[in-house]
Order: C-alpha cells, then structure tokens, then sequence
C-alpha cells in the first residue's frame, strides 16, 4: 500500500505542486472574476472577464480575509471586487465614498462633502442614458434607465464610517451595491479591477468580443 502511494506520488507530485501554487497565486496575488450581470454597465458588460489584482491593497493568507500586509487603502473612482457577506456573493462595484466622506444622492446626481459631482456628455438613446460623471479629478461612464430613475436615486446625505466603503455600480439604476447592501467593510475588499481579459457576447453564442481583449478599465 505504502510502495503504491509512494509510486503515485512520484509521477503526479509535479503536478500537486503546480496545483498548489496555482491555488497560492488565485488566493493571494492574482486571479480572473466572471461578470454575469450588467450593474456595471457601460463600463463592464455581461461576460467580461475581468482580472483582479489582489495584491493592490493588502498581501492575505490565501483564501481567508486576514491580511498579512497593508500596502494601500481603496481610492475613490477603483473599482473594487468584493467577497460580500451582506450579498452572499462576490460583487464588481466602483468606489464612491471613503471613510469619513458626507455622500448624498438626489436625483441619481452625487454631492461627496459638499462638492456637486458634474455631468457631460448626456446622450440618451431609446433604452439607456448615458453620462460622464465628474468628481474633483475622477471621470468615468454611467448608465441610467430611459424610463427614469428608481426609488434609489435619492439617498443621504450619510457619513461613511471608519473602515468602511460606500460603492456604486455605473449601472445606477440597475446595481444592487451600498444602497442595499449598506458600507462595505474593508477585510471584504479583495482587490481591484483594471484591465478586461476577455469578454463572450452572451447574446451572440458566447462568441468573444474582439474589441474587449486586455481593454483597460
């Protein structure tokens, strides 16, 4: 039994080990995270395949939340994936509020401590409204329903507390994010997201979109 197990091992430990250390490399360094649904939309679609880096906030034990070594906090405009115990489930959502931050939202329009966010380049077409949405040097893409707002384009104002994150799909009008899900703490903030790997057009036989590979986000 004992020459059988020691056989086995011989000709399979090459690949426990690269086992091993795949799982090491996805639990603490690096890994890919499937987008299913469009609460990110216009900035990420369905079926993007984005890569998270892991290593961009803290160094953590693989496959927990204990971080080992800090090496920055969240910045407002990342975009963050979050292992949500609130959610039960892993969420791609963009950083709105930091810690200490007064956010309030009227009209699907943010103020952050007092200062207005700006809107340009508003485009409406016959499902969608687009706009760039400002804040202090930040810019990015949203994407809000023709046929007006939701019940949660108006909140606030709230003050973010200590350790914690207020987080926004682009997708305003169709993101479940800090507005159900309430702060996000920060040990749940596995990484963040800056580049498009691949992307398969789930309307289209999952066929990949040519113009999504290694996109920057």
């Amino acid at each position: 039994m004992k020459r059988g197990l020691l056989k086995v091992w011989r000709e399979y430990r090459g690949f426990a080990v690269f086992i091993v250390l795949m799982m090491i490399f996805r639990g603490a360094l690096a890994d890919w995270n499937v987008v299913p649904t469009g609460s990110m939309k216009p900035t990420i679609l369905e079926g993007d395949r984005i890569l998270v880096n892991k290593l961009a906030y803290d160094l953590k034990i693989p496959l927990t939340h204990i971080s080992l070594c800090k090496f920055a906090d969240p910045a407002r405009g990342d975009i963050v994936v979050i292992d949500s115990t609130a959610a039960n489930t892993r969420l791609v959502k963009r950083v709105i509020g930091l810690p200490g931050d007064v956010v309030e939202m009227r009209d699907n329009r943010l103020t952050i401590n007092g200062i207005a966010a700006r809107y340009s380049h508003i485009e409406h077409q016959a499902d969608a409204t687009f706009a760039i949405e400002s804040y202090l040097d930040i810019s990015h893409q949203i994407e809000l329903a023709s046929t007006g707002a939701s019940r949660f384009s108006t909140f606030g104002p709230v003050t973010v507390p200590k350790d914690r994150y207020l987080v926004l799909g682009d997708n305003r009008d169709n993101s479940a994010d800090s507005r159900f899900y309430g702060f996000i703490p920060r040990d749940e903030i596995v990484g963040n997201a800056k580049t498009i790997v691949l992307s398969l057009d789930y309307d289209d036989y999952y066929i990949p979109r040519a113009d999504r590979f290694f996109r920057a986000l």
